[in-house]
C-alpha cells in the first residue's frame, strides 16, 4: 500500500489508538490462518480488513459497541477457536462477527472494557430502558405527594 501523505496517515492511525490485537480469521480445519480476513483491535476502533484482490476495510468505533457475545462450537473448541459477535449502533453493520479467532475470551473481555472506556471518554454512556414510558412520569409525581 502506497501512502501519499505520511503525516496525515500517522495522525489517522494515532487517533485510532494503540494496536492491542491483530488477529486473522482462521479456517476451522486445524485453525490455520489461510483466509483473507484480519481484525485489528485498537483502543478506539475495531477494523475488519477483507479481501485479496480487492481489499475492503470497515471500521467500527469502540463506543458504538453495545454488547459482546462469544460462542464456541465443538470443532472450534477442539482447535482453540471462538466466534465473537458484536452488537453495535454502527450504520454499516449492526452485528459484526469475528469468526474462528484464537484468544476469544481474552479478546471478548478487551472489547467489553475498551467499549465502556470509550463511552466514558466520549460521554456517550447510555442507560438501559427500565420500563418507564412517557406517561409514567405522572405516576412518580403521585408518589411524591403521598
Amino acid at each position: 500500500m502506497k501512502i501519499v501523505n505520511p503525516e496525515q496517515y500517522s495522525q489517522s492511525t494515532g487517533a485510532k489508538g494503540k494496536l492491542c490485537y491483530n488477529e486473522p480469521k482462521r479456517l476451522l480445519f486445524f485453525g490455520l490462518p489461510w483466509t483473507f480476513t484480519k481484525y485489528e483491535l485498537r483502543e478506539n476502533v475495531l477494523t475488519e480488513i477483507k479481501g485479496f484482490l480487492t481489499v475492503t476495510e470497515n471500521d467500527c468505533y469502540m463506543y458504538k459497541i453495545s454488547d459482546v457475545e462469544i460462542t464456541r462450537s465443538l470443532g472450534q473448541r477442539i482447535f482453540g477457536l471462538s466466534t465473537i459477535i458484536l452488537f453495535t449502533s454502527d450504520v454499516t453493520d449492526k452485528t459484526i462477527v469475528l469468526k474462528n479467532i484464537k484468544h476469544g475470551r481474552e479478546i471478548k473481555d478487551f472489547l467489553l472494557e475498551a467499549s465502556e472506556s470509550a463511552k466514558i471518554r466520549r460521554r456517550t454512556v447510555n442507560m438501559q430502558d427500565i420500563g418507564f414510558g412517557a406517561g409514567d412520569i405522572h405516576d412518580l409525581d403521585d408518589i411524591d405527594n403521598n
